[in-house]
C-alpha cells in the first residue's frame, strides 16, 4: 500500500531566512519524513530579497535535499496576499499538485505563494486535506502581521476597518473590508487551522474564524542537552542577560538597550547584556541610532552579531537570564522554548504568547510592553533578589518534543487515531 503524501508550503526556507516559521515548519517536515510513515515534500517560496530568479525550471532544490524545493514567487500582492503571476507560479503549482498528488497540503504561510492557492488545491484535489498553521497575524493586520499601530507603535487590541485606515490613510476602510472578505472566503476551504498558542487562537476567533476549526498544537523542538550554567567566581551572582533574535523595532532590542541605560544612570554597572542576532533589512536611521546606544553602553552591553542555530548552546552557556523584549503580540517565540530547553529563566513582555508561556514569578518575570523602565526594574529584581534565579530556573517547564508535535499533526491529517487533541 502506498504511503500517504504530505506537501508542506512555507513562505521561505530557513537556509535563506532563519525565522521562526521557517525553522518550525522544516523541523516538522523532517520529523514526518524521517518517521517513514509518509512521503513528504517541503516547498519553500522565495523572491529577489533572498534569491535571484534562476533560469530553467521553476523548482530548484536546496543543496542536496531532493525533497526540499524552492519556488520563486516574487509577484505577490501583499495587501490581499494574492499571487499575481497566474501564468507562471500558479501554472507551476498546478503541475506539482496534479503530478505529485498529495493527500495532505499543510500551509505554513500564504504570504509568498498567495492565498488563492487554497482554492486551487481544493479544485484539483477535492479529497486532499488542507491544514493551515496560523503563525502570526498577517491575515488580520496589513502591517506585517504585527498588530501595532503605525502612528505610534502601540499595541492594537482588535483590528477594525476604520482603525486600519488610520494606520494606512491611503487605503480606504472599504478596501480593508474587501481584504477581510477575500481572505475569509478563501479560508473557507481549509479543513483545520493550527494555532501554536491559545492566545493566537483567541485572536483569530475574535476576527471571525470558528473556534472549532482551530486546534492548538504547540511547536515541537528537538531534545537538546542543556548548556551548563555559567560557573560563578567566589561572591559572584547571576548578572548576565542574553538577547537572541533579530535586531529590529518589533523584537525590542532597543527596549533592552534603554533599560540597561536606566540601570547605568542609576549607578549600576554590575551586570552584562549580550546581544546575539543580525540586523538585516533595517533602515540606516535605525542602524545609526542602535549603534549610538551601543557606544554609550560600552563595557556593559556587547553585540556579537548573527549566529547559527548550532551556536546557541555555546552562546547561552554564558547567559543567566534570557530577555524577550518584543513590543508586539508574539505568538509562540522559539527563543522562549530555547531558553527553557537550556534551563534559563526568561524576562519577557507580559503580553500575547509570551505571557502565556512564561509564568510571572514562577519561571520568569514579566514587564510592560515597550517600557524600558519596567524592564530595568525587572532586571534589578533579577540582580538583587536572593535565591530568585535558583527558584525560577528550577521551575522551567519542559518543551514539547518534535515527535509529540508530529503525532498531534498526524491526527489532524487523519493519518493517526487521536488520544486527545486540545
Amino acid at each position: 500500500m502506498a504511503k500517504p503524501r504530505v506537501l508542506y508550503i512555507v513562505h521561505n526556507h530557513p537556509a535563506l531566512h532563519p525565522g521562526g516559521t521557517e525553522i518550525v515548519s522544516r523541523d516538522l517536515f523532517r520529523e514526518m519524513r524521517d518517521s517513514g510513515r509518509m512521503e513528504a515534500l517541503y516547498l519553500a517560496c522565495t523572491n529577489g530579497l533572498h534569491r535571484e530568479r534562476k533560469p530553467g525550471t521553476s523548482f530548484q532544490t536546496v543543496g542536496r535535499s531532493a525533497d526540499e524545493v524552492l519556488l520563486w514567487t516574487g509577484h505577490v500582492d501583499r495587501f490581499f496576499l494574492s499571487q499575481l503571476d497566474l501564468g507562471g507560479v500558479v501554472a507551476d503549482l498546478r503541475a506539482l499538485l496534479t503530478d505529485w498528488r498529495p493527500d495532505v497540503v499543510h500551509v505554513h504561510h500564504a504570504l509568498m505563494i498567495g492565498v488563492e492557492m487554497l482554492f486551487l488545491v481544493r479544485r484539483l484535489l477535492p479529497r486532499a486535506r488542507i491544514i493551515f498553521t496560523l503563525h502570526d497575524y498577517y491575515p488580520i493586520c496589513h502591517r506585517e502581521g504585527q498588530m501595532l499601530k503605525a502612528t505610534d507603535d502601540t499595541l492594537c487590541h482588535r483590528a477594525s476597518h476604520d482603525d486600519c485606515h488610520k494606520c494606512f490613510p491611503r487605503i480606504d476602510p472599504w478596501q480593508f473590508s474587501l481584504r477581510e472578505r477575500h481572505l475569509k472566503t478563501l479560508f473557507s476551504v481549509v479543513d483545520r487551522f493550527v494555532a501554536p498558542s491559545r492566545f493566537l487562537k483567541e485572536r483569530y476567533v475574535a476576527w471571525g474564524l470558528e473556534a472549532e476549526r482551530i486546534t492548538v498544537v504547540p511547536n515541537g523542538r528537538h531534545p537538546v542537552a542543556p548548556a551548563p550554567h555559567r560557573p560563578l567566581p567566589p561572591g559572584g551572582h547571576r548578572n548576565a542577560f542574553g538577547f537572541f533574535g533579530h535586531i529590529n523595532l518589533f523584537k525590542g532590542a532597543n527596549v533592552l538597550l534603554d533599560a540597561a541605560g536606566h540601570l547605568v544612570r542609576a549607578g549600576r554597572r554590575d551586570f552584562a547584556v549580550h546581544l546575539h542576532g543580525g540586523m538585516l533589512y533595517q533602515t540606516d536611521e535605525f542602524r545609526v541610532a542602535f549603534r549610538e546606544k551601543l557606544d554609550r553602553l560600552a563595557g556593559v552591553v556587547t553585540w556579537y552579531g548573527p549566529y547559527d542555530t548550532g551556536d546557541l548552546p555555546g552562546l547561552i552557556a554564558g547567559t543567566d537570564w534570557v530577555v524577550m523584549p518584543s513590543i508586539w503580540w508574539e505568538n509562540a517565540p522559539l527563543v522562549i522554548e530555547e531558553a527553557f530547553a537550556h534551563n534559563r529563566p526568561v524576562l519577557c513582555t507580559g503580553i500575547g504568547g509570551m505571557a502565556e508561556r512564561v509564568a510571572h514569578g514562577v519561571n520568569g518575570l514579566h514587564f510592560a510592553a515597550a517600557s524600558s523602565q519596567d524592564l530595568a526594574a525587572a532586571m534589578a529584581r533579577a540582580l538583587d533578589e536572593p535565591g530568585l534565579w535558583e527558584r525560577l530556573s528550577a521551575a522551567v517547564p519542559p518543551t514539547v518534543s518534535i515527535a509529540e508535535s508530529a503525532r498531534l499533526h498526524r491526527v489532524l491529517y487523519g493519518l493517526e487515531e487521536a488520544d486527545a487533541v486540545a
